[in-house]
Parts: structure tokens; C-alpha cells; sequence
């Protein structure tokens, strides 16, 4: 009877004390995390709004003022005669623009399969498979009656398709060509070859397919000011001639005259230069908004637009693509 009773014994008044208190202390931890989480994310959510329109609002004024420019004496320009990028600072953030004339690459329906390989190469593909991505190239563009070597191989993919055998009608079409990677189209990021000093990056940056070949890309010489370092290998030039022709233009826009002294000493292929750019261009914006303190937020946004100026009608300026997710150099 006695154990009974103690069996019904009521839980000590010491266990709810102290059981309680934990119990809402983890309520209470998860719920203040849970908060501060939301928060965090809806400020982030705000920030790559803000960052967003301050990018799209840096396309349409850089595309206006290198309108404009055009008409202007070089030393009222806003956009000084060949450059790269203008950089633009907003009471909301900051935005930097590149300016990037399709004559800065090479056009996909006539670079030689040469300049193709060469291409390659210097985007870090070995030879042997430069040269088959090139050739692989050249087929899909090249019209034919009837089947061609590489169609066997379109024909047993699942889905199946026979290549068009015509001219690429939007660079984008280069992902369906065989050995073309997605690292290759778009671009990656590899091992610095050398480590350096400790706030050196590890990794670098190397360009794709996209950011060197283009459907309106030059059929002859490419810019000197913009073309990247893989183009200007495409149309011959050695490395040492690269490496001199960067660090010049990289410390101001070249103008006709220095870049003929260059070209004296760039040899047979310095023919392959040329500056400026005919009628479309593309603006990449990356911005960063500011945050409440006047620092600017770590979140960075990167938008494009590809556009025509025109030389006739109402609107000056064709956007013909535009990009919400384009990636930075």
C-alpha cells in the first residue's frame, strides 16, 4: 500500500521550476532565430532590388552618354574615346559599366578554324581538343546536301537533332555543339599558377566562348582597347605582344597614333588591330547599393543589354538582348 501511494506521489515542485524556464528559453532562442533569419534574408531580398535597378539605370545612362559622346569635342565627352568602362556613383550606390563593342570579337559565321583553335588554346583547352571544337564548329556553319561526318553523332543524342549546316543564328546555339562544355561557353575560374602574396586571389578568372565570339562580331580586325587576351591570341598575336598591348590600354584608352607605334612592333599580325566599334555594343552594369550607414553592402548585382544604335527612326537605341543574371569580370 505504501509503495502504491508513493508511485502517486506528485512530480517535485523543483523539476517544474527549473523544466519550465528551459523549455521557454528554447522557445523563445528559436523563435528570435527564426526572425532574425527572415529579416536577414527580406534585407538581402531588398538589397538585390536596390542593386538591380541602380545596374539597369547605369545601362541606360551609359548608353545615352556614349550617344551623346559621339557628338561631343574629345574633352567634353563624358565617356572618353575608348574606353572600357565608366564608373558611375549614386546617392543609393555605386555602379561600374563596361562597354563592350562587338568589334572586341570575333564572328562565329567567319573566323577561320585557325583562329578557332588558336582560340581555344588560349581559353586553356589542350590542342588536340581545341582543334576538334573548332572543326566541330566549322561543320555545324558549313551548308551541306547530305549527311555530314559529326551528324551520326547529333542523331544519337537523346533528344536527337541534325545540325543546321547554316549560319549561327544566336551564340547561344554554340552549347549544342560537340565537346562544347558549359565551363567553356560561359567561362570558369582556375588555379592561379602561382600562389604570390597572401591577399593574392587563388583563383582567376578565365573567360568563355560567349565573351569572345559573337554573331555580330568582327569579320576582320577587333578592337584593341576591349578585345580579351584569348581574341587577340585568336587573330595572332604573341604573348609578349598581348601582354604589352594590355598593360598599355590599361593604363589609358589607346588612341590611333600610340597604337600604331605598337603595331610596328607586333610583327605581321599586327593588321588583326583596329579601335573602336561599329553600331552594337554591350553594357554590363555591376552594382553595389548602400546601406543605411553609407557603407556599401557587400551584395553585388550584374545585369547586360546588347543594343544597336540606329541611324534612322524616333528611338536611337535598339536594346536587341538583355541579360537579369550576366556574370562580371
Amino acid at each position: 500500500m505504501e509503495a502504491r501511494n508513493a508511485e502517486l506521489l506528485p512530480v517535485p515542485y523543483f523539476h517544474v521550476v527549473f523544466t519550465l524556464p528551459a523549455a521557454l528559453a528554447a522557445i523563445a532562442f528559436s523563435l528570435s532565430s527564426t526572425v532574425r533569419g527572415e529579416t536577414e534574408r527580406a534585407s538581402t531580398n531588398m538589397d538585390g532590388a536596390r542593386g538591380y535597378y541602380l545596374a539597369a539605370g547605369a545601362i541606360d545612362r551609359a548608353s545615352m552618354e556614349l550617344l551623346w559622346s559621339g557628338s561631343m569635342a574629345p574633352d567634353r565627352r563624358s565617356i572618353p574615346i575608348g574606353a572600357a568602362h565608366v564608373d558611375y556613383v549614386f546617392p543609393s550606390g555605386v555602379a561600374r559599366v563596361e562597354i563592350i563593342p562587338e568589334t572586341a570579337k570575333l564572328n562565329v559565321n567567319y573566323s577561320t578554324p585557325a583562329q578557332l583553335a588558336r582560340l581555344g588554346v588560349a581559353l586553356g583547352l589542350d590542342p588536340d581538343r581545341a582543334r576538334e571544337i573548332a572543326a566541330a564548329i566549322d561543320n555545324w556553319r558549313t551548308p551541306a546536301l547530305g549527311l555530314r561526318d559529326l551528324d551520326a553523332y547529333y542523331l544519337s543524342l537523346t533528344p536527337s537533332f541534325r545540325p543546321p549546316h547554316a549560319s549561327f543564328q544566336e551564340i547561344e546555339e554554340l552549347l549544342l555543339v560537340k565537346g562544347i562544355t558549359p565551363d567553356i561557353y560561359y567561362g570558369t575560374y582556375a588555379p592561379a599558377a602561382e600562389p604570390g602574396a597572401e591577399d593574392a586571389p587563388r583563383l582567376i578568372e578565365r573567360v568563355g566562348l560567349a565573351d569572345c565570339l559573337s554573331v555580330f562580331g568582327s569579320r576582320g580586325s577587333v578592337d584593341a582597347n576591349t578585345a580579351p587576351p584569348p581574341v587577340l591570341a585568336a587573330v595572332g598575336l604573341s604573348p609578349e605582344a598581348i601582354a604589352a598591348l594590355v598593360a598599355r590600354r590599361n593604363a589609358a584608352p589607346l588612341l590611333p597614333e600610340q597604337l600604331q607605334s605598337l603595331m610596328a612592333t607586333f610583327g605581321a599580325f599586327a593588321n588583326g588591330l583596329r579601335l573602336g566599334g561599329n553600331s552594337i555594343f554591350t553594357f554590363r552594369a555591376t552594382a553595389r547599393p548602400r546601406l543605411p550607414d553609407g557603407r556599401l553592402s557587400d551584395l553585388r548585382r550584374t545585369l547586360a543589354a546588347q543594343v544597336k544604335y540606329m541611324s534612322t527612326g524616333l528611338d536611337p537605341i535598339n536594346v536587341l538582348r538583355w541579360y537579369d543574371a550576366a556574370r562580371s569580370n
